[in-house]
């Protein structure tokens, strides 16, 4: 006899409805699973075997074989281990079900006992159900928080294969699934020890800071060792806005998908800060594996992405950057498939001038020769550079402001002015999807960024002297246009251009 039930396969952040399919039949004791499984869907049959052995059902005796439809998409992860041993139960007659599973998806790993264990994914999961019309999902007890954050679908958690027989067999009831409190979530988030207010000097560089976070601007901070530029990048969360219901959504899917969400966090609160070493591989920062996984650029997603020591990061590697800061997607390209996700990060990056470091310092000699310090400058592409919105010296700190006791401005009253900045900007973008400036098209810096005729003069001749390209053009205006909304401005003045275009580079 065969049965069928329903489970999910996971496509990027995308998924898919998987007919999970058992046949039992008489012949040699043999029990297979077909449908394009990994290593850890053929393990399951010794997880399957144990579990239903181990909750007081009988494993099927004969040939045995569970197939997962359609054949041609790769099956991974442990997430069929619970819809298999059901359909296996299913067909071997061993129970009767009170329920149809027509409208109903099934996922979880199994233990040796039955216990039934959390998957990743869940969020593409429930959005999936949701679009296919299924009424029910039947998954870990782990996982029902981080589903509840999805409604129009009912949650029914279940702690092991035992419990969930039962459900099925109207004998136990299941219990309720409270919708989680999004907005609740996201209040009270803890930003660290690290703030603003500890950092001496400096005002330019927080200055520039202030206008990154406002408008999700990228920045290159370069300067002598011990300057400060590490401190600097670190301090950033602490300034930026709290995270909207769907940007949170948006990352909460991401790290879902990755399996890195903590066990008792259904909901990404902060912004992520991620920090990749400067011998990461392009497929580290890109993402990629057999079957594609995100990579650091996606895992910033909504929050920042530090590369320190920039120079030094493999120059092929650094290329990888430069259509995702451009589209904010990555599309990763396999033999298995084509997968796309969000990149929508803020690149923070921090180099020395030169090899030894001491090109900018007054006070110290450098001992690099002018090749060395050409071809050390020369390891970051032009293109990638234009893509960078500000560039900033970061100087020497002076001795009576290291020692000095006077604090400087809080991380809390600069995020105060960063939050109604971006306030603006989501009063003026509406329901476009844009959450900042920095994500304007073309079209939109031309309908968003008006100019009087004495700021397009200005820009007219810095575009002639500095020879501006177009993206460094259209880059300067929405840089313009943060700093105008920090002010409170609505008219992008002469000022404020003047401002956006001392963050170019000089080599410009």
């Amino acid at each position: 006899m065969s049965a069928k039930v329903f489970s999910s396969a996971a496509i990027g952040l995308f998924c898919a409805p998987i007919e999970v399919e058992a046949d039992v039949s008489s012949g040699l004791a043999n029990f297979i699973v077909v449908g394009l499984p990994d290593t850890a869907v053929q393990e399951s049959r010794e997880r399957v075997r144990s579990a239903i052995k181990n909750s007081g059902f009988q494993f099927p005796r004969g040939r045995v074989a569970a197939n997962l439809a359609p054949a041609d998409i790769r099956k991974e992860g442990p997430a069929y281990d619970l819809p298999m041993a059901l359909s296996l139960l299913l067909a071997s007659e061993q129970i009767l079900l009170k329920e149809d599973l027509s409208k109903s998806i099934l996922v979880g790993e199994l233990a040796l006992d039955g216990e039934v264990r959390g998957v990743n994914g869940v969020i593409s999961l429930m959005l999936m159900a949701r679009e296919k019309g299924f009424e029910k999902v039947y998954l870990p007890e782990p996982n029902a928080r981080e589903a509840s954050l999805i409604s129009g679908v009912k949650i029914i958690p279940v702690k092991n294969l035992s419990e969930l027989i039962q459900f099925l067999q109207k004998e136990k009831i299941p219990p309720e699934v409270e919708p989680l409190d999004f907005q609740s979530e996201l209040q009270n988030v803890d930003y660290g020890s690290a703030d603003m207010a500890y950092i001496k000097g400096q005002e330019q560089a927080k200055r520039a800071l202030e206008i990154v976070a406002a408008g999700a601007h990228n920045i290159l901070m370069s300067g002598p060792p011990g300057s400060g530029k590490t401190f600097l990048a670190r301090t950033i969360p602490t300034i930026l806005p709290n995270l909207t219901v769907e940007e949170s959504l948006e990352i909460t899917r991401v790290y879902s998908a990755a399996g890195l969400l903590p066990p008792n966090q259904p909901v990404a609160r902060k912004r992520p800060f991620r920090s990749p070493h400067h011998t990461a591989s392009g497929v580290a920062l890109v993402g990629g594996g057999t079957w594609p996984k995100p990579g650091e650029i996606s895992l910033a997603h909504r929050g920042i992405l530090f590369l320190d020591e920039f120079p030094e990061f493999d120059r092929r590697v650094l290329e990888n950057l430069r259509q995702p800061l451009e589209d904010g997607v990555v599309a990763v390209s396999r033999v298995s498939g084509t997968v796309e996700f969000p990149a929508k990060f803020i690149l923070v990056a921090a180099q020395n001038p030169c090899p030894c470091g001491y090109a900018s310092d007054p006070k110290r000699i450098c001992t690099c020769s002018p090749m060395q310090i050409l071809k050390y400058q020369k390891k970051v592409s032009g293109p990638l550079l234009d893509r960078i919105d500000i560039h900033i010296e970061v100087p020497q700190i002076d001795f009576e402001k290291m020692v000095s006791d006077n604090h400087g401005e809080s991380s809390a009253d600069i995020r105060g002015r960063v939050e109604a900045a971006r306030g603006r900007q989501r009063e003026r973008f509406g329901k476009s999807g844009i959450f900042a400036n920095s994500e304007m098209s073309s079209e939109e810096v031309k309908k968003f960024c008006p100019l009087r005729e004495d700021t397009r003069e200005l820009l007219r001749n810095a575009v002639a002297q500095m020879r501006l390209s177009a993206r460094s053009y259209h880059r300067v205006l929405k840089l313009a246009r943060t700093i105008a909304d920090l002010a409170g401005s609505e008219e992008i003045t002469t000022e404020y251009v003047a401002e956006a275009l001392q963050y170019r580079p000089k080599a410009d």
